[in-house]
């Protein structure tokens, strides 16, 4: 009897251990490689899983119907609508981020997390985390024909 209770006692914690650092891991970024991208070719239309689309023009605007967004540790968001957008980069990947004309009805917010360039194949990609970050949700993940 005392056997079983100290293999309890000692079990529970490493038990709880282990959950813990599980938590810790964040999902890796979607497969491809990091890509510094010319504004054409970020000015295009970009579309997640779920077929929203995101349309970068040439001259700084965007045009979304139900696109994937991460606002902070929201998850689930989509947006439509008009706004901004610009590029950044350092020396290794493209960086896009967009400001919407109107605040997104649940958050409040205008400007939701920016997304990184990837390059698959013949595939680009901007993607983002969604959520908790110790949380395995999915990414925020667009995509486009490379050309």
């Amino acid at each position: 009897m005392l056997r079983r209770c100290r293999t309890a006692l000692i079990s529970l914690p490493v038990a709880l251990a282990l959950t813990a650092c599980g938590r810790l891991y964040e999902l890796p970024p979607p497969e491809g490689d990091p890509v510094v991208l010319k504004p054409a070719e970020v000015a295009t239309t970009w579309t997640d899983a779920d077929g929203g689309t995101l349309t970068l023009k040439q001259d700084g605007t965007f045009v979304a119907d139900k696109i994937c967004i991460a606002i902070g540790f929201e998850d689930g968001l989509t947006q439509s609508g008009t706004g901004t957008w610009k590029q950044g980069s350092n020396k290794k990947q493209s960086i896009v981020s967009v400001t919407f004309d109107a605040a997104h009805p649940e958050t409040g917010e205008r400007k939701p997390d920016p997304w990184a360039a990837l390059r698959r194949g013949k595939v680009w990609k901007l993607w983002t985390r969604v959520g908790d970050p110790d949380h395995d949700d999915p990414h925020c993940t667009l995509t486009s024909p490379a050309s």
